[in-house]
């Protein structure tokens, strides 16, 4: 979907909308980055503007106005530090942009400065302040009254691993071969035994983030930013943490970063030891559902760079979560 044509065409239809937002065609416009969706960045006398164009197909429409409404909630409240979504001339937050026959959305955020955490850095502070911002989020949610309409998808084993994927089924994964697909399915009926028994209860089950890797991280000085709520939804709030190590699940610093997580988490919010034993299990659940996203998506730049190799680390860490020594827990 995303290949060079199909970006420059949507290029241009941004370039012709930046007035939407007091901006002139004429500004300097660059791609950020392609993943769900595609965002650019528009620059103009001094001004820096975010513009995310939504995948066709992923979200309603009453989806993107929600999480936009829960972006405006946590900034009134002040939860975390999340760019403001910005309004075009009309007063409206969501933009359509015609496209033919097709109407994409759009919206601006505000630009916010930072670089995200890097994995070579010490990255047990942050994750420590992580924690406690999830749990800020967590507590929020839990208690915000949401508005008429709301609406955002439900992650669950159905909607992850199972008949309904989100995100495409598991058995496409990249690469995978017929002992590999044997794995990974002994790892689905795991995951899903063990998540019936932690259950979906409201202490356990709400609405989340649902991506906060470090790519959604934006660090100033001592500043611990949040971006793109694309994936926000109904999940087990543990999900937050496994999102958080996306991608480098089966790097040896993880249980060190898992143990920092929860520490921040319980400065601010309770954090049970039945809680804890279940981390393993969600990154596990993680790590699967980036695999089918890899295969659904395989013209992301992510999808081309992981490829095959991905899968396997997938297969090889399954085996470690079947056989009980993914990680020793013990906090």
């Amino acid at each position: 979907m995303y290949d060079p044509p199909f970006l420059e065409h949507l290029r241009a239809l941004v370039r012709v909308a930046l007035p939407r937002w007091n901006l002139p065609a004429t500004a300097a416009l660059s791609l950020l980055n392609v993943s769900e969706n595609a965002t650019f960045l528009a620059e103009a006398d001094g001004r820096r503007v975010v513009l995310r164009v939504y995948r066709q197909g992923y979200h309603q429409r009453a989806e993107m106005e929600s999480e936009l409404a829960w972006i405006s909630a946590l900034r009134a409240e002040a939860v975390v530090e999340t760019p403001a979504p910005l309004p075009g001339r009309d007063g409206r937050l969501l933009q359509v942009l015609p496209d033919g026959a097709v109407l994409r959305h759009a919206v601006a955020f505000a630009y916010m400065p930072g670089v995200e955490p890097q994995e070579n850095g010490a990255l047990g502070p942050w994750f420590a302040r992580l924690g406690g911002l999830t749990a800020r989020l967590h507590a929020q949610g839990r208690g915000w009254r949401r508005p008429p309409g709301f609406n955002r998808k439900r992650w669950d084993f159905s909607t992850m691993l199972g008949d309904a994927p989100h995100w495409g089924p598991w058995r496409a994964a990249i690469g995978l071969d017929a002992g590999g697909a044997a794995v990974l399915a002994g790892v689905a009926e795991q995951l899903r035994a063990d998540l019936l028994e932690y259950g979906d209860g409201p202490e356990r089950f709400g609405l989340v983030h649902a991506d906060l890797r470090l790519t959604n991280l934006l660090v100033e000085g001592e500043r611990l930013g949040v971006i793109d709520f694309d994936d926000c939804g109904f999940c087990w709030y543990l999900y937050d943490f496994a999102a958080a190590v996306s991608f480098m699940e089966h790097e040896p610093v993880v249980p060190a970063l898992l143990r920092a997580w929860v520490g921040g988490y319980r400065q601010v919010a309770p954090l049970s030891a039945a809680d804890v034993r279940m981390l393993p299990a969600f990154v596990m659940l993680r790590r699967m559902v980036l695999t089918a996203w890899l295969a659904s998506h395989a013209e992301t730049p992510t999808a081309q760079a992981l490829g095959a190799g991905y899968t396997d680390g997938t297969v090889a860490l399954g085996l470690r979560y079947l056989r009980g020594s993914l990680w020793h827990i013990d906090c």
